[in-house]
């Protein structure tokens, strides 16, 4: 059976670990061959060992625009066109609009959203070069959608990037280019990142933690990376041919809940 992906070619940032590893690994399973940029460039070269010939490694800063034309340069020169963008890379750091230190909200909105705007401005020449439908995918959040005050510069960034994403679905079709481009929206999802707010409280058992991010969705848990993964990899394959500028929220029913 001819696998959903099979043929094409992506570039994930944020590749070596939580959702960006478990989309590289559904990815590949479905017949695609991938870049995994990551400034963690050992974690990546890892888990390109793991996947195998299908995948490979490239030292990527979402910061800087010449890292993503160095990123894309090396997924032209080790699988020949790029065809799909994963904007994965984010931060997330804890503080409300007044609170909130200066660096910490201009290192947020560097990452999660000119990262984004970077790399979606390095890719979509080869893009168009290759010929063929391509996916820009742009990981945003739930909170850019329901906000939370202690989440501000997060908030806000995720929210820009769901805009980001609309005006880029939007020049694409303009253009002609049959390049569609969508935003995933999770909710808590177990990651490193989550891992690592469980772990900022040091009165509050782990358990105790979990439970307070799962009593925000609906369904009574946080989601696993495989299930961002499953959504991504819907968008990025022509089965969602007809799907562009949308915000696909895959977060328990976090986005809608009452309370």
């Amino acid at each position: 059976m001819t696998g959903r992906l099979a043929g094409k070619v992506a570039l994930i940032s944020g590749g070596a670990e939580g959702l960006g590893a478990a989309t590289a690994r559904a990815f590949v399973r479905e017949g695609a061959r991938v870049m995994l940029g990551d400034i963690q460039l050992d974690k990546a070269k890892a888990l390109a060992r793991e996947l195998g010939e299908a995948a490979d490694a490239i030292l990527l800063d979402v910061t800087l625009p010449d890292s993503w034309e160095t990123a894309v340069e090396a997924t032209l020169r080790s699988f020949g066109k790029l065809n799909i963008l994963v904007n994965n890379a984010g931060i997330s750091e804890p503080g409300t609009v007044s609170e909130v230190a200066k660096e910490a909200w201009a290192r947020t909105m560097r990452i999660n959203l000119d990262g984004v705007f970077h790399g979606t401005q390095a890719a979509l020449p080869a893009m168009v070069a290759a010929g063929e439908s391509g996916s820009i995918v742009n990981l945003s959040s739930m909170l850019a959608l329901r906000p939370g005050a202690i989440f501000a510069a997060y908030c806000a960034s995720k929210a820009a990037v769901a805009m980001l994403t609309k005006c880029t679905a939007l020049e694409c079709a303009a253009k002609a280019w049959p390049i569609r481009a969508n935003s995933v929206h999770p909710g808590a999802i177990e990651t490193p990142m989550l891992e690592r707010y469980l772990a900022m409280n040091p009165e509050m058992s782990r358990e105790q933690a979990y439970a307070g991010f799962a009593a925000s969705h609906p369904m009574g848990r946080c989601g696993k990376p495989e299930e961002i993964a499953a959504a991504c990899l819907f968008l990025a394959s022509d089965e969602a041919s007809f799907t562009t500028g949308t915000e696909l929220t895959v977060d328990g029913g976090g986005f809608i809940r009452e309370h």
